[in-house]
C-alpha cells in the first residue's frame, strides 16, 4: 500500500479528501503541524506528497523546495492559484504536477496514479505466476492450463495477476480500476465490468468456468 502525505491546512477539506483517497487503498498521513514539514516528510516517508500552496509559517513552494534537497519523491500542488506564474513556480521549485481547485476526485486519482507507475517499479521481476494447475505468463500474455493455453490481453492479464496474487481475498473494483490505468487513458467502472466479463469468457473456454468470483459491491476474489 502506497503512503500519501497530504499536506493542507483546511483540515476539513484533508479529512474529506483523505477518506476518498484510503477507498482507492492508499495509506494517508494527514499533516497538522506546518512549522516543520521537512520533520514530518522524513518520520512519515511517503511515497507521494499532495501539497496546498497557501500554508501557514512558509508556503507550499518553499517546502517543495526544501523536500527536492533530501527526496526526489513525487509531489503534487493543489490550490486554488491558477495563474501560470504559480504553475511554473510550482514546476521551478520541484514539483510534478499542479492541480487547481475544485478538481475531480477521480482526475487526482488518475494523476497519482501515473506518477506512481513512472517513479516506482510495479514490474515483477518473476514473470510467471502460479494458480493451481494453471500458470499465468505475464511476459508472453499467455495463460496456460493443463496441456491447453490462451493468449489474453494487457488489461486481462493485469486483472488476472492481481486476483491470483491475492488469492482467497477480495480485491475491490477501485483497485482493480487502478491497475488498468496508464497515464493518458481513463478507466470507468463500465470498462473494468467489461473486462471481468470477457475474462470470465476466455477462463471458460479453456475449462476454468466460475473461477473469477464476485463480491457484490466489493470487488472479485478468486479461491
Amino acid at each position: 500500500m502506497k503512503k500519501i502525505m497530504l499536506i493542507e491546512d483546511d483540515l476539513d477539506v484533508a479529512r474529506e479528501l483523505a477518506l476518498s483517497l484510503r477507498k482507492w487503498d492508499f495509506e494517508v498521513e494527514i499533516i497538522d503541524e506546518f512549522n516543520n514539514i521537512v520533520k514530518e516528510f522524513i518520520e512519515k516517508k511517503p511515497s507521494l506528497v499532495l501539497m496546498d500552496v497557501n500554508l501557514p509559517f512558509y508556503d507550499g513552494f518553499y517546502w517543495c523546495e526544501k523536500i527536492r534537497e533530501l527526496s526526489k519523491v513525487p509531489i503534487i500542488f493543489l490550490s486554488s492559484r491558477d495563474s501560470n506564474m504559480d504553475i511554473i513556480m510550482g514546476m521551478n521549485n520541484g514539483g510534478d504536477d499542479y492541480i487547481t481547485k475544485p478538481f475531480s476526485v477521480e482526475v487526482l486519482i488518475s494523476k497519482i496514479n501515473a506518477l506512481l507507475r513512472r517513479s516506482y517499479d510495479y514490474t515483477t521481476s518473476d514473470s510467471l505466476v502460479y494458480y493451481n494447475d494453471a500458470i499465468l505468463d505475464i511476459e508472453k500474455c499467455i495463460f496456460r492450463y493443463k496441456d491447453n493455453e490462451i493468449e489474453l490481453t494487457k488489461n486481462e492479464i493485469k486483472i488476472l495477476s492481481l486476483l491470483i496474487k491475492n488469492k482467497g481475498k477480495v480485491v475491490s473494483r477501485e483497485k482493480l480500476m487502478m491497475s488498468l490505468w496508464n497515464d493518458d487513458e481513463f478507466v470507468s467502472d463500465n470498462t473494468l465490468t467489461v473486462n471481468i466479463t470477457r475474462l470470465r469468457g476466455r477462463l471458460k473456454d479453456l475449462g476454468l468456468d466460475d473461477v473469477i468470483k464476485t463480491k457484490k459491491g466489493i470487488g472479485y476474489f478468486i479461491q
